[in-house]
């Protein structure tokens, strides 16, 4: 379906008075702000070196990573159940999708230049804007169907593969194996499922906890008051976070140079005998030392970042995953 295709929503009529706002869903989507501060503001200070812990390594870390992505997309898929309690609206669908792609293209542009080799291209907001127009026949249909969608969803990664899937065009589905160099990566699979499963709980709510007992829900206190307020105005909120935490954590640098950590991006028991093996490989080749540890840090780090140092650690890797962790290495070796 595309907003074109929306008639087949009921159209919410002119005179219906507009029912009173559900605060509880600002108050989760404050919270689910809250706790991307706390993530990005760790990854931050892991990628500037400020932290020995690599965030991107460490498996609590990406589990509460997908904690945050998977709260933010059950919110799109409960606000469209919110938002057509009274019918569609048409308008206002279309400006808060025009929002939405608006802002996910401005990400799109801006890590391109600061970052090309990982640029984001498809990340949370990109999912949020296609998945707010892919759930729409959804809401047509009865909560069962839709759970059958979300387990679907979930489930499609693992059940479907074709090399055709490989295709950079089809990267955005979330159905290669190709490991992916991305600041920001949330496939439609299986996190669909995510946006299809919040309207679940959504109308399970209104079912059996009913309309006026959830409008009840205010926040107290300032804390409350604050995460309604940055609920309502999330996407502005997303947009300028990580440019302030960047502007903070360079000034910081800049002022004390010697806080930054020289090692390796995490200081674990798995990267340093990495490096120190991957070191002895390169000496004995007959380079020298500092050029060693600094091509076997990179190496470390981008093999991290493309998602294989778990597979290099095992040397249980495809085919196409042992290409990509040669070029990793020739490119640290070249410097670039």
């Amino acid at each position: 379906m595309t907003p074109a295709d929306t008639a087949s929503l009921p159209p919410r009529p002119a005179d219906t008075p507009r029912r009173p706002r559900i605060a509880l869903a600002d108050i989760a989507r404050g919270a689910a702000l809250v706790a991307m501060f706390v993530y990005h503001f760790a990854w931050d200070l892991s990628f500037f070196r400020l932290i020995a812990t690599d965030i991107v390594a460490h498996a609590g870390w990406r589990w509460f990573a997908h904690l945050i992505a998977g709260s933010f997309l059950a919110l799109v898929g409960a606000s469209l159940v919110l938002a057509t309690r009274d019918g569609f609206d048409r308008a206002a669908y279309l400006r808060r999708l025009a929002l939405v792609a608006g802002a996910a293209a401005l990400v799109t542009v801006g890590t391109y230049l600061f970052m090309p080799d990982a640029y984001v291209f498809f990340g949370i907001l990109h999912h949020i804007a296609v998945a707010s127009v892919l759930a729409l026949p959804f809401l047509m249909l009865p909560s069962l169907a839709v759970a059958g969608g979300a387990i679907t969803a979930f489930a499609l990664p693992a059940l479907v593969a074709h090399p055709v899937l490989d295709a950079d065009l089809l990267l955005w589905l979330g159905l290669s194996d190709r490991p992916i160099r991305s600041g920001d990566f949330v496939p439609l699979f299986p996190w669909f499922g995510c946006v299809l499963a919040g309207i679940v709980a959504a109308r399970a709510l209104l079912s059996f906890v009913g309309e006026e007992r959830l409008a009840a829900v205010r926040a107290e206190g300032g804390a409350g008051r604050l995460l309604t307020t940055m609920g309502r105005h999330s996407l502005p909120i997303y947009l300028v976070h990580q440019p302030l935490f960047i502007a903070l954590i360079s000034a910081w640098i800049w002022l004390f140079p010697a806080s930054v950590h020289r090692g390796p991006a995490a200081g674990d028991a798995q990267t340093r005998p990495f490096v120190e093996a991957c070191m002895r490989t390169c000496v004995s080749n007959g380079q020298e030392a500092d050029l060693c540890r600094e091509a076997c840090e990179c190496t470390a780090d981008r093999l991290k970042r493309d998602n294989l140092w778990g597979q290099a650690l095992s040397g249980q890797m495809s085919t196409t995953e042992r290409a990509r962790v040669g070029d990793i290495a020739r490119i640290c070796t070249r410097g670039e």
